[in-house]
């Protein structure tokens, strides 16, 4: 079982100043990928990433050509960006998906916000985010191709029936990796960003 712990991640600034991005994964077609700059405009590196980004000012987004992404708020209160000059008012745990050739930017009406980015390259990968509450009464599964991640409250995660490793603490925005051997089972309370990464048809 296979947990992303976010403490453990390294902030990577972004170039004009507004924030911060902590990556969660990525899913590189070279061995040389795995090594280029994890804050950058230049996708030639990976297929897929997954990261939480701290917005702290208001200002354009990089592009990312050739790239489809969804952008989820995840702690904050609204996050206006602007999409090739239209405005999409984005609200706390309401995925939206967008184009990474489009000219976008972000204002910050309410303050300081926490965004939780899926960035997937056209044609080889499609992304999707969905936001859940937990149970502390029916386990939700993580299959392979999917992070869980806990945005809020408090939970376990366990590898699964059949196996004897015991449940194991969850801290927020920590991830687990999805599998289809031993599946990951996540209980508690609060709310979870199930992320799936899948192939192109």
């Amino acid at each position: 079982m296979e947990i992303i712990r976010y403490a453990e991640l390294k902030a990577h600034p972004w170039r004009n100043g507004g924030g911060v991005t902590r990556e969660l994964a990525r899913h590189p077609r070279t061995a040389a990928a795995q090594t280029a700059p994890q804050n950058t405009a230049d996708d030639s590196g990976w297929d897929w990433r997954v990261s939480i980004a701290e917005v702290s000012k208001a200002g354009e987004f990089s592009a990312f050509a050739g790239m489809d992404r969804v952008l989820t708020v995840i702690d904050g209160e609204l996050l206006l960006l602007s999409v090739d000059g239209a405005e999409h008012p984005l609200e706390k745990y309401r995925p939206f998906r967008f184009s990474g050739d489009a000219d976008s930017a972000g204002a910050l009406p309410t303050g300081d916000i926490r965004d939780l980015n899926v960035i997937t390259r056209n044609g080889a990968f499609k992304g999707y985010t969905s936001i859940i509450e937990l149970s502390k009464k029916r386990a939700h599964p993580v299959f392979a191709g999917q992070f869980g991640i806990l945005l809020q409250g408090q939970a376990t995660v366990s590898p699964g029936t059949g196996t004897e490793t015991g449940p194991v603490e969850l801290n927020r925005y920590d991830a687990v990796v999805g599998s289809d051997t031993a599946t990951p089972e996540i209980l508690g309370r609060g709310f979870l960003a199930v992320v799936s990464i899948d192939p192109a048809a």
